[in-house]
């Protein structure tokens, strides 16, 4: 009997969390040698004390207010606002902007008939709009998923296929993704229940098949996805988790009883995607023989259409793969995704708000340095991406190669700014070398690219075209190198001058576009008197 127990046989008070923790260490190093070392986390029950002293009840918790799902988007809504993150592959947003509203639909529909009860919903025949999403590595699936859930409002859990796969019984099971999604909500169980579950290289679990598919662990993982994917509850403890099963020990000290926390699945979205290499050759090859043995001109017409192939996918397709058909029985709505093109990544770089380029721009501004980026360096960026072949994660590769220097070493300078051209892109190291010698290499850049931009927004405020040519921008970099003024003010300032004249020459001889020479810095009074005259003659 411990001291413990002695001092009040009739209440013995349980175990606190580091006695428990001792013991432990005291059997594994008995049974495996003194120089075995357990490191534990802090279990942080309630109502248990780190000493002896007495155990108090836990203070009633506030319940948390009941979740309000509130979803009120069409399909072209979700459609429109992933436009702006994700360029391309517009069958498969309008694919999955349809599933989506129509899961979260109904999924509103029954929440609001859980709160009254007069309203009455038939919910027996209605099957969830679980998707499938096939495509090559680094075209965006992960990230209209993403982007999805940040408009919906509800969490996001990724996983890999590989987790389960290679780890498989021993360290993780497909359970733990619900999980995740409730600490992804904050453990706000409302809110997980609604969550999306996003699994990624669902072509790793492949079963055996005469394609060459996995082993029999692909399988299990499949079965073990199936109870997920339709209703089932998941209780929030997990039997591998020591610090779960610690605190249900706890509880059951302290009450009587283990509590008992779960969550349902019936209205979690789950979305399933995977490159499905080898999954084009069953496609063509069924296309194939019935094009040569039906004779169908519709088959052949299929065959020719190699980047769409995977959008004539079905189920023995999916079966010869070597997934179950219980499995590929769940994921109803499948869409594909396309390969980018140079064209498509040049778009991301620069029409996207997911675009790459804000991180590095950011990346730089921490250190107090602007970065600009010129059209022709993006579409030079997008040219050695797409000699990756990895999609547009090959952005951030091509990226990293070629700041990796500039951010080594500009910070511990006195340049504030740069621009990235296409010189730079192909020879970093070159230019970084002219930056950092000639400090007025790299300020007339920027301050071009600066005026550059004053002239957009003349033209976006006045529908007036109005450029410096060559000698007129170098006169004015004179003017403005030593003066200490703000390049932005002091130009609109300048164009502010130019506008008058301007307007007179529109109106005269519908002139709208006016590449100014130098006489325009050095004498804009007698420039525009001649412009204006001659506009009369004209």
């Amino acid at each position: 009997m411990s001291d413990r127990e002695k001092d009040n046989p009739s209440h013995p008070t349980p175990p606190s969390p580091d006695e428990i923790q001792k013991e432990i260490e005291t059997f594994m190093r008995d049974k495996f040698g003194k120089n075995i070392q357990i490191v534990a986390q802090p279990f942080g029950f309630d109502g248990v004390s780190d000493s002896n002293e007495t155990i108090e009840e836990p203070e009633e918790v506030e319940e948390r207010p009941e979740f309000d799902l509130d979803f009120d988007y069409s399909p072209r809504d979700i459609k429109n606002y992933l436009d702006k993150y994700v360029i391309k592959q517009d069958e498969a947003k309008k694919a999955l902007a349809i599933a989506v509203c129509d899961h979260y639909n109904h999924v509103r529909e029954c929440h609001e008939a859980d709160m009254d009860p007069d309203i009455e919903l038939d919910d027996d025949n209605y099957s969830k709009q679980n998707v499938i999403m096939l495509g090559p590595t680094g075209v965006g699936k992960t990230y209209l998923v993403k982007v999805i859930a940040k408009l919906i409002g509800v969490p996001f859990v990724k996983a890999d296929a590989t987790r389960f796969t290679e780890m498989g019984y021993v360290g993780s099971n497909v359970d733990d993704l619900v999980r995740d999604l409730v600490h992804m909500a904050s453990d706000n169980i409302e809110l997980a229940q609604y969550g999306i579950i996003y699994f990624d290289e669902a072509d790793k679990i492949a079963g055996s098949s005469e394609h060459g598919g996995k082993d029999v662990s692909g399988r299990g993982v499949q079965h073990a996805l199936l109870k997920l994917m339709e209703e089932t509850e998941i209780d929030l403890r997990s039997g591998n988790d020591v610090a779960s099963q610690m605190q249900a020990f706890m509880d059951f000290q302290r009450s009587g009883k283990v509590s008992k926390k779960v969550i349902n699945t019936k209205h979690i979205l789950f979305i399933v995607s995977g490159a499905f290499h080898g999954l084009d050759d069953i496609i063509r090859k069924r296309l194939r023989t019935g094009a040569i043995g039906l004779k169908s001109p519709k088959s052949k017409d299929k065959l020719k259409s190699e980047k769409d192939i995977f959008k004539y996918a079905n189920t023995k397709d999916f079966i010869d793969f070597g997934l179950e058909p219980e499995f590929i029985g769940r994921l109803p709505v499948r869409l594909s995704c396309q390969a980018l093109s140079i064209d498509d990544l040049y778009g991301i770089l620069k029409e996207s708000k997911g675009s790459i380029i804000y991180q590095y721009i950011r990346a730089f501004s921490a250190y107090g340095i602007e970065v600009f980026f010129k059209d022709e360096a993006l579409r030079e960026i997008a040219e050695y991406a797409f000699e990756e072949s990895t999609g547009a994660r090959a952005l951030m590769t091509v990226c990293e190669k070629i700041f990796r220097d500039f951010k080594f070493e500009l910070p511990s300078t006195d340049i504030k700014s740069f621009v990235v051209t296409k010189d730079l892109v192909d020879d970093p190291k070159k230019e970084l070398s002219k930056i950092m010698a000639d400090p007025y290499y790299s300020r007339r850049m920027v301050f071009e690219e600066k005026v550059r931009e004053s002239e957009r927004r003349f033209f976006d405020e006045h529908n007036i075209i109005v450029k410096l040519n060559d000698d007129a921008l170098g006169e004015y970099f004179e003017l403005y190198k030593d003066s200490g003024r703000n390049v932005e003010a002091m130009t609109a300032e300048l164009f502010q001058g130019f506008i008058h004249g301007l307007k007179i020459i529109e109106q005269n001889n519908g002139t709208m576009e006016f590449i100014l020479e130098k006489e325009a810095i050095t004498d804009p009074s007698n420039y525009f008197e001649l412009m204006i005259k001659n506009s009369y003659k004209k």
